[in-house]
This record gives C-alpha cells, structure tokens and sequence, in this order.
C-alpha cells in the first residue's frame, strides 16, 4: 500500500477533534487510507454503506445503529447515510472524546450545508484527492511551503534530474487514480474512465438529486473540459447544451458535490469582489480530462495547442493536493485585469502574502512570460513573496528580483 501524505493530517485531528472527514473523489483512496495501519493499531472498527446490510441497518434505526457503535469507528461512504450526522451530533454532545468518529464521504459536504452545519464545532474536513507526482515516487512534497521562504532551496540546488515534456505531458495524461496505476495501456486506463464515470453520473449523483435527463450530466462534464482553465460561463454552456441557464448551474453544482469539477475565483484586493466575480472551471484529475476530450499523445503531437490547457489543470491539482499537507494552506486564486494582464495562479498565506504563478507548457521562454507577474507585484507591494513562470525547461532562470522560472518536476524532485 502506498503511504497517503495526507496520513499525518489524519492523525494530528482524530487527537483532538470528535469527528474526522476525509472527503474527496470516488476511488481517490478514502477507504485505503482510513485502513493505514496508524490508523488501524487505534483499535478502530470499521463499517462501510456500500455494503448493503450495514446501510440497511443504519437507514431503518439511525439512533439504535450509532447507539450500538464501539468506541472508535470508521464510517465509509456516510454520504449514502445523511440521517447519520444529526445522531452522531447528539452522539458527540453526550460524550465528546477526540477520535470517536472517522468518516470518508465521496460528496462534498461544504457544498450540502444541512450536512456540514449540523457537526459545526465537532468536525474536521480533510480533502484526499487522487495521487499526487510525490506519492507516486514516494516524496512528501513541500513546493508551497518553500514559495513562502525567504531563500527556497528549489532555486538554488544544482540539477540533479532532467525530464523530458514529452515525460511531464504523459504523466499528466495518465492522472493520479489510485487504480489507473495497474492499468499500462491507454486502452485499459480509457476502460476504467468510462465505467467509473458511469458510476457517478447515473448512479452516485442520483442520492443528492432528482436528474431528468441523465444524457445531460456527461455532455456538461465533457463541455467544462473543453474549456479548462477558462471562465466558467453558464450562459454559453447552456447555449452548447440546448439547457435552459439555471439547469445548467443546478448540473454544475452536482458535478462540484461528486469532486469532479474544480473551480479558482479570482484575486482582487476587495474581498467582496471574490465572490461574486466569475471563476474558472478545471477537471479534478488530468487523465480524466484528457479521457473526457479523447486526447491522446499522438493526437497531442498533432496538435500542440492541446498541452497548454493540460498542463494547467495537471499543476493546479498538485499544488491543490500539496495544499492539503501544507503549512501555509494557501487560498488559490487567479488575476486578470480588463486591459489583459493575468497570472494563472496566485497563492495567498493568512497572513494576505503572495506567491504567483504562471504555467507555461513550452521549454522556452522571454521576457513577456514574466510580465504579468510582474505587474501583479507592483500591485501587491509589501504583500508579494516572489513570482514564478513552471515550465518544461530544466534550468532555473533568474527574471529578477523573486522572480524566476522554474522547471515544473521541482514541484515534487525537490
């Protein structure tokens, strides 16, 4: 079994916190990492509803299933339960102990507010998303937390480590399903794709609403991957689909509650203006993506243009899975300005620090790649840290002062 970076966060909440939730994709690893065996030597029983009788058992009697629970328990897959969470409330209320509740949900309960706000105070959220490049080489990467430092050690260690484009695109067409790892060819890992959609399209999403038209689900998905890294415009997708505007939002929404979307508000100094401002729409997973667009490397060398949206969504989830593990947890945002400035990502501390980042998907660059960085520094002041430009070059090039480019395998080599 591979060791889950997010292993240590577990462990570090269930020793203060009455209920633990690690949420996240389907088939990202939940049910593995909660029998780590850490986690396991706690003398933790385990139950799962997808296993018919126990989700029989805990729908019929909510109060008597919960009642009849040893000390310490792990609860798989609770989203298929939601009667569970006001019982285990009361259950917390009555004898608050840390670690007495360990649950994995593959719904987003932020986004079920009846859920998440009745163990307000009681329950801490962990996101575990398919593997990072680090888990699968076996690192526990701390790229964030050096953009942060003074002096990263990333922009001064000499090269030890040259990787290919062609090697950084194939790894971000494989993605990090924990089972696409068992699958060597395209053929299969395509196989794997399509049933695993099929689960959560016509069957998981179906707990949380009522879908007319189940056909609709997969065309929106495919629809936001083709757009990938751009604004998330509902009125040109409804457009696309033939859907009226607030179907399409009610659909986009249940494709946020199964993980499979993921969304980056932009940054402005206003507060108020991050929320009601249009985000940009990515896929949770890069092999998924490419799957949903039927990319594949020879259609890729074909056309080149197809890396730069890849590439983009593959290192904004590894820094979203690093984040999780993180010291700084960092929000994520991007820029843009109306005369066309931009920077893909930029990372905010909690202490309003920042760190931009821009991703290119070529192995050249000028000065032009900087010059949104640049300007977003201006902006910031007191309050910028450094700006990078992630290419597929493998040379640490100086731009300036905190501002350099550098090779995207850092993100977990070094």
């Amino acid at each position: 079994m591979r060791s889950r970076n997010l292993l240590n966060e577990v462990l570090v909440a269930l020793a203060d916190t009455p209920v633990v939730l690690i949420n996240g994709p389907r088939q990202s690893g939940k049910s593995t990492l909660t029998q780590a065996p850490e986690l396991v030597k706690q003398g933790r029983s385990y139950f799962t509803f997808d296993q018919p009788s126990v989700l029989a058992a805990a729908k019929s009697d909510p109060e008597g299933f919960v009642a009849g629970l040893p000390e310490k328990v792990t609860l798989d897959e609770i989203q298929h339960v939601p009667e569970l969470f006001p019982v285990i409330k009361a259950a917390v209320d009555r004898h608050r102990a840390p670690g007495r509740f360990l649950l994995t949900s593959s719904a987003n309960v932020l986004l079920l507010p009846k859920l998440s706000e009745s163990l307000a105070g009681r329950m801490e959220i962990l996101t575990l998303w398919p593997f990072s490049q680090g888990e699968m080489h076996h690192k526990k990467e701390d790229f964030i937390d050096q953009l942060f430092l003074q002096k990263p050690h990333c922009l001064s260690q000499p090269i030890t480590k040259r990787v290919s484009r062609t090697t950084l695109l194939e790894s971000a067409m494989s993605g990090g399903y924990p089972p696409i790892l068992t699958r060597p060819t395209s053929t299969r890992r395509k196989a794997w794709f399509k049933s695993y959609l099929t689960t959560i399209l016509q069957r998981d999403i179906r707990n949380f609403s009522d879908i007319s038209d189940l056909n609709a689900l997969p065309r929106l998905l495919t629809a936001t991957a083709a757009r990938a890294g751009s604004l998330l415009n509902f009125t040109d997708l409804g457009r696309s689909l033939m859907l009226p505007q607030t179907t399409v939002k009610r659909y986009f929404t249940l494709l946020e509650v199964t993980f499979l979307v993921q969304l980056l508000r932009p940054w402005s100094t206003n507060l108020g203006q991050r929320i009601i401002q249009t985000p940009k729409a990515y896929i949770n997973d890069t092999g998924l993506l490419t799957h949903l667009l039927g990319i594949t490397s020879s259609r890729l060398s074909l056309d080149p243009s197809l890396a730069g949206s890849i590439m983009e969504n593959f290192i904004l989830m590894e820094l979203l899975k690093q984040a999780t593990w993180s010291k700084k947890q960092p929000e994520f945002f991007f820029w843009r300005t109306a005369s066309g400035q931009e920077v893909d990502l930029l990372l905010e501390d909690q202490e309003g620090r920042l760190v931009g980042i821009e991703i290119k998907a070529g192995a050249t660059l000028n000065k032009k790649d900087v010059s949104g960085l640049q300007t977003l520094a201006a902006l910031a002041g007191k309050r910028w840290v450094r700006g990078i430009v992630l290419y597929t070059g493998n040379e640490v090039i100086p731009f300036g002062k905190n501002l350099h480019a550098i090779p995207i395998h850092y993100l977990w080599e070094k």
